[in-house]
């Protein structure tokens, strides 16, 4: 039992490491222009979340200058961010995670 409970632990911890690490990117790289749920310059992530997938969000945080059209923008004014593989992960489970909200 006590393992189990450790084991549990250890997972929320891990969920909740990744989560912060998401929040930190998006305080370094996206506040400026997105907001959680408020419009801002950029849409709200639970907006973006609704929409997009792990996938799509990855694919437009890398390349936006030849992703905007299949999204349906006329244009786009998101900077191309050079992030490395983790902070590009977090941000994206970041953003997904406004999804419902």
């Amino acid at each position: 039992m006590k393992k189990i409970v450790l084991i549990i632990l250890g997972i929320v911890s891990a969920l909740l490491a990744d989560n912060m690490d998401g929040k930190k990117v998006f305080e370094t790289y996206c506040w400026g222009c997105h907001h959680q749920t408020a419009v801002a310059f950029g849409p709200p992530f639970n907006e973006i979340a609704s929409k997009r997938t792990y996938k799509e969000i990855q694919a437009y945080i890398i390349t936006p200058d030849s992703m905007y059209e299949s999204f349906g923008y006329k244009r786009t004014v998101m900077t191309k961010l050079k992030l490395n593989a983790k902070e590009l992960d977090a941000i994206s489970n970041y953003v997904l995670s406004y999804k419902g909200k």
